[in-house]
């Protein structure tokens, strides 16, 4: 079957600090802090890729921002080995 994920930012509070959550289509979810050695799009693929890692998703990713300029889509490809990119 294949996934799609989607990436949103989640802005730090009062208990927490920034983080990226990475949901999939059939609901299952992986949430990573906000790394900020690397940039927003980085941070939003470490979390797609995490996510997909953990559930043993393997293929090619392909990558577009949301509407919202919140995160992004990834949407599962043909292919072999796991790659995310545009």
């Amino acid at each position: 079957m294949r996934q799609s994920i989607s990436t949103r930012y989640l802005g730090a509070t009062n208990t927490r600090g920034s983080r990226v959550k990475a949901r999939s289509s059939s609901g299952l979810s992986v949430t990573l802090p906000y790394d900020h050695e690397y940039d927003a799009n980085t941070n939003h693929t470490r979390a797609a890729e995490a996510l997909a890692r953990e559930f043993g998703w393997v293929g090619r990713w392909v990558a577009g921002g949301a509407e919202d300029g919140r995160g992004n889509v990834y949407v599962q490809d043909d292919g072999d080995g796991f790659t995310v990119g545009k």
